[in-house]
């Protein structure tokens, strides 16, 4: 459970953002990846790298407020500080000693959906839907000879 429940959870940040329409959900997104960059900063226990982290991933939460592909490149830091967080660093939740590894599993989900444009996944199981429906309706012509 402690390796599939991160899945679910980015998976549901994911349709919970879906409900937010564009352009807010690609600006929304770029300033949730700032503020996970700056997680660490009360108590990660790596110094001054802590807001050198920060500093990196403000900038690309920025430069995300106009491209989904920088806002996945921030999820994708964020995960590779999880993981040196859970091996050297502490717990991105003080009481929970493996919250970095499940946000190190979490967060390249988010950043597969990030990647892809952010799409709102309510909209394309919609539409996956639909389109199984129809199929069913439909019957396929076949050809003549």
């Amino acid at each position: 459970m402690q390796y599939v429940a991160p899945v679910g959870i980015g998976v549901l940040y994911a349709l919970l953002m879906s409900l937010v329409r564009e352009p807010h959900r690609r600006r929304l997104n770029a300033l949730m990846v700032a503020g996970a960059g700056a997680a660490y900063l009360s108590g990660g226990g790596l110094g001054g790298w802590e807001f050198a982290f920060t500093a990196l991933v403000t900038y690309v939460a920025f430069r995300g407020l106009d491209s989904w592909t920088f806002i996945g490149v921030g999820w994708l830091l964020h995960t590779a500080w999880d993981v040196v967080h859970h091996i050297k660093g502490n717990p991105i939740i003080p009481f929970a000693h493996t919250s970095s590894l499940g946000c190190a599993i979490c967060d390249p989900v988010i950043a597969l959906w990030c990647l892809r444009g952010g799409p709102s996944l309510i909209d394309v199981l919609r539409d996956r839907g639909g389109r199984r429906r129809r199929g069913r309706e439909e019957p396929q012509a076949t050809m003549a000879r």
